[in-house]
């Protein structure tokens, strides 16, 4: 006996395949022939009918049901999870379970593509061995559910008597029945390593999991007779269902595709549901089972995929596609919104052009004029919210979108317009993490561009009215564009527009409400400053923090102040006055900081009167930059009135000194006497001029007593003039800020304030002078520079008889040692021309309207 099991077990090892091969062959061959001959009798016109007469509800039942059923598979893979070593996140679990799952409905119960699969997603810490292991432990209990079914169908046919003529197929579900039991006790028995690490809470889970699965599935395919109105006895197919997974089982096709079909259609027939019917069940169950499950699971791999791409390439692939999504949502709504407006502004132009007959289709469609309008001018708004990527626009987007879709799908319903709105749905999904702003700032380019949409609407919709009223139209000769339906609905159309501007205004005004930590006015610590420049040190613009008309930003580590910065608003512009003061070791990480969070609130950064450095380091952080002129150092080491350079300077400090003209530098805090003196020589000065700041100090008497001022002194003890210095928090830079001289003081006067200044920085231990910025020197001179420093140059060669420019170079040349270079940066890929008109207003704001200023000192300084 022993020696006849192994001989046939010798020839099954030796033939199996070729007998597996010829066994699936001919079940395919019977397959084919037995679907052949019942399609012949299948009347198609009916099946057709069947399936479109499936309503809305069932579909979504259907749907819901069919998803349901896959979803005890998912406990094999929690299961698995627990064989394996490694973390596995539960959504991770249940993407890879799902992808895993469908597949092998189609593919096969389990099966070489479900091992890879599973080996694949949870086998990445786990030897070959471990994995081998986990998948065998696992495939035992594929069929238990089957098997338990098969006993639970058998109670039905001999307990209920709802077997109906299947009792032929009881020893189909007795073999099913006993399977599950004498495979996991022979397996057990024969190989206790297999079940090693299986304890009986992971049986229990395989077992339900299973049970679940196959039961479910069961119910489903009853369901969807139910569904249809099928006028038999359901109990009775539950039995036939269980039999024919057997036979698909035993057949071993994939999906048990075909021997379940041919088995399902021959025994529903004899129930007595026609053929038609019996085609449409079937279909409805692969579609809902099989087909929906499995296009759910492969965009799920396609976004485990594309995780993974993403991953490698350090999420640029991902952002991109964001970025992408975002953009085409943003141009979808603006142009959508724009040809809705043009509809209904002017319809017999979109009713008789070919180029928006072809686009106006893919836009949103609504029946009645008045919410055409008012849907197409809310869709701009949230536009102009989302293009600036505020995450308020968020879902006011999403729903309006969903409104606009819903409407055009009841109203007018294709396939190709359904497939494009529900490609609209997801790149919708894709961007929702773009929009990161807390709030919109509106910039002028933004300002113009829907002023000119919603103005020029408005424009518009008033001229086609104008033109269409009865006196205009019978004396003159209307466009055929321009013709309107008539009065009343003209009327509705323009009511919707003031409806619709006020809508916008709301929305708009809703993006741009909340907090903003750079809005307002903020009170001048000055403390908190001077202890950033008494220990980092200052530069030579650092002193006009204290003049109390710009705000500061701080930048900390551990509550300890390190660096600021100085900037004023200017719509949706920070422009910040010169290089940051204080630590500048950690210039980087506070511009980072600072860009980050100014950005967060819409804001861009313009950097004004820049040094080569700073400039660099911007550009690392995507900003680009034009030169605004150059800053002159005199070395004070060096200088000295001896020489034929210096002769006329020597001559002119002599004729002072004989003059009696004295020089004296004066400490703070002052006299009112004398505060009231610098007045009177500060007000002559500048004569019908008008005071300005941010990049220049004023006569501020709050302002001036912050530091020393330099006096000159008649013979008389009259004061001629007096320039303030402006302390930069260490012995290396000395420079003054206002210079200010009367009317009718002699000539040279501001060649003394400078020589006395040199010598005093010389008596005071300072290596440089500064000598302010000469604008545009040097700038656009070569023919390789941008053509915005073109323009400049140009402005710089022949527009100095209007500026002076020219002249202020060669003055301050008689001083300078040397020159350095200042620039405007701004962020890329922004208007240029918008920046720069920030920054002109910033920098020409008058301070007060009573003072007035020189224009030499507006160019010495500026």
């Amino acid at each position: 006996m022993k020696t006849m099991i192994q001989k046939l077990t010798n020839i099954w090892n030796k033939y199996a395949k070729v007998i597996k091969t010829i066994f699936v062959a001919s079940v395919i061959i019977f397959v084919v022939i037995a679907l052949s001959n019942f399609f012949k009798e299948v009347d198609w016109h009916q099946v057709s009918v069947g399936i479109q007469n499936q309503s809305l509800a069932n579909v979504v039942i259907m749907t819901l049901c069919g998803l349901l059923a896959v979803l005890p598979m998912l406990g094999y893979d929690v299961a698995i999870t627990k064989l394996l070593p490694g973390h596995f996140s539960k959504f991770y679990v249940f993407r890879s379970g799902w992808i895993t799952n469908t597949l092998t409905n189609i593919a096969g119960f389990g099966g070489l593509l479900g091992a890879t699969l599973r080996a694949y997603f949870y086998g990445k810490e786990a030897r070959r061995n471990e994995i081998l292991l986990a998948i065998a432990k696992i495939a035992v209990f594929l069929l238990a559910g089957l098997s338990i079914l098969c006993w639970l169908a058998l109670i039905v046919m001999y307990g209920f008597h709802d077997g109906g003529h299947f009792d032929r197929y009881a020893i189909w579900l007795i073999g099913g029945g006993c399977y599950f039991p004498i495979v996991f006790i022979f397996t057990r028995r024969h190989d206790s390593k297999l079940f090693q690490g299986l304890t009986a809470k992971l049986k229990t889970l395989l077992t339900v999991s299973s049970t679940l699965e196959w039961l479910l599935v069961a119910l489903f395919f009853i369901l969807i007779g139910y569904l249809m109105g099928v006028k038999i006895n359901l109990m009775a197919v539950f039995p036939l269902y269980v039999v024919a997974q057997v036979l698909g089982v035993v057949s071993m096709l994939p999906g048990a595709i075909g021997s379940f079909d041919v088995m399902m259609m021959l025994e529903l027939t004899m129930l007595g549901v026609p053929r038609a019917t019996t085609v449409v069940w079937l279909l409805l169950f692969r579609v809902f089972y099989y087909i929906v499950p499995i296009i759910i699971g492969a965009i799920f791999f396609i976004h485990h995929v594309f995780t993974q791409f993403d991953n490698f390439f350090d999420h640029i692939p991902l952002s991109i596609a964001r970025q992408t999504a975002h953009w085409l949502i943003t141009c979808f709504m603006y142009v959508s919104g724009i040809l809705m407006l043009l509809a209904a502004s002017v319809p017999d132009l979109t009713d008789n052009n070919r180029l928006l007959q072809r686009f106006y289709p893919f836009t949103f469609f609504f029946l009645h004029q008045l919410t055409t309008i008012l849907f197409a001018i809310a869709m701009l708004a949230c536009a102009r919210g989302l293009q600036s990527k505020v995450k308020r626009a968020y879902w006011p987007t999403v729903i309006i979108l969903v409104i606009g879709i819903t409407n055009t799908i009841i109203n007018l319903g294709t396939v190709t317009l359904t497939l494009f709105l529900f490609i609209i749905l997801i790149l919708v999904f894709l961007m929702r993490h773009v929009p990161y702003r807390e709030k919109l700032q509106y910039s002028t380019g933004k300002f113009l561009v829907d002023g000119i949409i919603f103005v020029g609407s408005l424009i518009l919709y008033i001229i086609v009215g104008v033109i269409n009223t009865p006196h205009y139209a019978a004396n003159h000769s209307i466009p055929q564009f321009l013709l309107f339906p008539g009065e009343k609905i003209w009327l509705s159309g323009f009511i919707g527009l003031i409806l619709g501007f006020a809508i916008m205004f709301i929305i708009i005004r809703y993006f741009m409400a909340g907090n903003d930590p750079f809005a307002g006015e903020q009170p001048l610590d000055k403390q908190r400053i001077l202890a950033i420049i008494d220990e980092f040190g200052g530069n030579e613009t650092s002193h006009l923090a204290l003049l109390r008309d710009k705000n500061i930003y701080y930048y900390q580590i551990d509550d300890h102040d390190q660096l600021f910065f100085m900037y004023r608003r200017k719509n949706d512009k920070l422009i910040i006055m010169g290089d940051p003061v204080g630590n500048q070791e950690l210039k980087n990480a506070a511009i980072k900081q600072f860009l980050r969070e100014a950005d967060c609130y819409g804001y861009q950064l313009v950097f004004y009167e820049v040094n080569s450095n700073t400039t660099l380091d911007l550009h690392e952080f995507g900003f680009d930059f034009m030169k605004t002129g150059e800053d002159g150092w005199v070395k004070l080491a060096d200088f000295t009135l001896a020489g034929k350079k210096q002769r006329s300077q020597r001559a002119l400090m002599h004729k002072f000194d004989r003059e009696g003209y004295t020089f004296k530098i004066v400490q703070p805090p002052f006299t009112d006497q004398l505060m009231k003196e610098m007045k009177n020589v500060s007000d002559d000065w500048l004569g019908h001029e008008v005071e300005k700041g941010f990049s220049l100090g004023f006569f501020s008497p709050q302002y001036i007593n912050e530091a020393p001022v330099a006096l000159v002194r008649s013979a008389a003890g009259e004061l001629v003039a007096f320039a303030t210095l402006m302390p930069t928090g260490g012995k290396k830079l000395l420079t003054i800020d206002l210079m200010r001289h009367r009317r009718d003081a002699p000539s040279g006067i501001m060649d003394k304030i400078f020589v006395s200044m040199f010598q005093y920085g010389q008596q005071e231990g300072y290596q440089y002078f500064d000598l302010g910025m000469a604008p545009l020197a040097n700038v656009g001179a070569s023919q390789y520079s941008f053509i915005e420093e073109k323009v400049a140059h140009f402005i710089y060669e022949y527009g100095y008889h209007l500026y002076g420019f020219q002249g202020l170079r060669r003055y301050k040349e008689k001083y300078a040692s040397c020159w350095f270079p200042k620039y405007t940066v701004f962020r890329k890929k922004t208007s240029l021309i918008d920046s720069m008109l920030a920054l002109l207003s910033v920098v020409n704001q008058r301070m007060d309207q009573q003072e007035r200023r020189h224009p030499w000192f507006i160019w010495w300084k500026n």
